[in-house]
């Protein structure tokens, strides 16, 4: 049971072959085998999980349907979840238990989803490897000595390693992209406002987004149909009505043979770089090729502003950061270290419950914000990143979807990277432009190199065109 898509779950249980209790079971069990190598959870509840899954029973057998009622599901451990504990993978927040729900959660909880657990994260979501969480490394299911990728990638070794049957993650620079790709499993990141944020622990504010992973596209799409829409707690999410993604995957095609007719896929140079991976940039052409096959046209295109996305990244993200995590000071809650005066408690509970990691972005956020270089650098970064958001509007005048690598290389060896924020920051080339764009994107996994790791491939879609990037991805995972 532990293999079932949601999708293949929810017809299992409405046939009765098996109660959301029993399935629940089948993945805790395997919790408790593989997570204690994997590390993929933070933090299990079995006991909620089974009363959840109990009540699920319970609506079912009154006649309630829902396309996640009796699903077992795993959230990432930065998301607000009542009655549970969310850590962010800190240190500083290691007893705290919410009295509420993230709006995502909240509404999954509404539709009946059971909570396995929160899954392990780079601490604040701040990294490309999950070995910066205060809880230890997650391990990659397919090579347990490399890196499951990050920050989303403890939700991505649950779903690889069969511990539940998809998971929620976020995407800041590539958090849900990235380690989709390492893991060989689908992710979704949807454009900016598309999922509320609210009751998210918040990295960069203008560039957070919460998506989900899962064993295959369809599984996506009934996510994001479940959380998608807009919240009055969160200003930023947007009015627009959500569409029916699960419709839109199969959406007629004048050409049964070929489903993707008339499609036009842009594939820019920018993405195909000296350096990468030869396998990687191999499987995706092949990804492509295939689209072509299907009915797709393809076209090559220019993203010239790609090369500074990383730059003006992290120099916007450690400023909103900053901002955001000035909070946690041990006055309101989460760890409190007692000093000799109020500013002492602020350093030593900062001092003890940051790591390195998280320390590093303050600093250059603070840094990049203060007297005499904010105008040098964040305001600078923001004018570069319209320039970044216009590559991507005069794109989608040309073409309907732009499929690209999503990491330059398959998964590297746990510490291989951990020394050299450089070239830790590098591994998200090519996914940071589409989180300063706000677009959309789904990676599906389109190969292995020749040492069996999965590599994943970008469908990246226009602004709130969740609709067509999930049908292209689809078709091509079908196909």
């Amino acid at each position: 049971m532990s293999s079932l898509t949601i999708h293949a779950a929810r017809e299992g249980l409405r046939q009765k072959k098996f109660s959301s209790v029993e399935l629940a079971r089948a993945f805790l069990d395997r919790i408790r085998q593989h997570n204690p190598r994997l590390n993929a959870f933070i933090t299990v509840d079995e006991n909620q999980a089974l009363a959840m899954a109990a009540a699920a029973d319970e609506r079912m057998a009154k006649g309630e349907d829902t396309p996640v009622l009796g699903v077992p599901i795993a959230l990432k451990d930065v998301l607000m979840t009542k009655g549970l504990r969310t850590t962010a993978g800190s240190k500083i927040l290691e007893n705290f238990v919410p009295t509420w729900d993230a709006t995502p959660v909240a509404r999954l909880r509404a539709a009946g989803a059971v909570f396995l657990g929160k899954t392990n994260t780079d601490e604040f979501a701040m990294g490309s490897s999950t070995e910066n969480s205060a809880y230890g490394v997650t391990r990659n299911p397919h090579d347990e000595t490399r890196v499951p990728g990050g920050s989303s990638g403890g939700s991505a070794a649950a779903v690889a390693a069969d511990l539940c049957c998809a998971a929620l993650g976020t995407d800041t620079g590539g958090s849900v992209r990235q380690p989709a790709s390492l893991c060989g499993v689908s992710g979704i990141k949807n454009s900016y406002g598309r999922v509320s944020r609210n009751g998210l622990i918040a990295y960069g504010s203008s560039l957070d987004s919460v998506g989900a992973l899962a064993k295959d596209v369809r599984d996506l799409a009934i996510l994001d149909g479940v959380m998608a829409g807009a919240d009055e707690k969160d200003s930023t999410s947007v009015t627009l009505p959500v569409p029916n993604y699960v419709a839109a995957l199969n959406a007629p095609s004048a050409d049964p043979r070929l489903p993707l007719k008339g499609l036009r896929v842009g594939v820019p140079k920018e993405y195909f770089i000296d350096g990468m991976q030869a396998e990687v940039a191999a499987a995706v052409r092949e990804g492509i090729a295939q689209l072509e096959r299907l009915g797709a046209v393809v076209k090559d295109i220019s993203l010239p502003n790609t090369a500074l996305s990383l730059p003006v990244y992290y120099i916007i993200a450690p400023c909103e950061a900053s901002a955001n995590l000035a909070r946690f000071d041990g006055v309101k809650y989460g760890l409190r270290v007692t000093g000799a005066d109020l500013i002492d408690t602020y350093r030593q509970t900062r001092g003890a419950g940051f790591g390195s990691e998280v320390k590093r972005r303050i600093m250059l956020g603070t840094y990049a914000l203060s007297a005499g270089y904010y105008d040098a650098y964040y305001i600078r970064a923001q004018k570069v990143r319209t320039l970044i958001k216009q590559d991507f509007e005069r794109a989608f005048e040309q073409v309907d979807v732009i499929v690209a690598p999503v990491s330059p290389t398959t998964a590297f060896k746990i510490g291989e990277k951990a020394d050299d924020p450089i070239q830790m920051y590098l591994a998200d080339v090519f996914t940071l432009s589409l989180n300063l764009a706000g677009n959309c994107a789904v990676c599906v996994p389109c190969g292995k190199d020749s040492a069996g790791l999965p590599i994943g491939m970008q469908v990246m879609g226009p602004m709130f065109g969740e609709e067509i990037a999930l049908r292209t991805a689809h078709v091509y995972q079908q196909s």
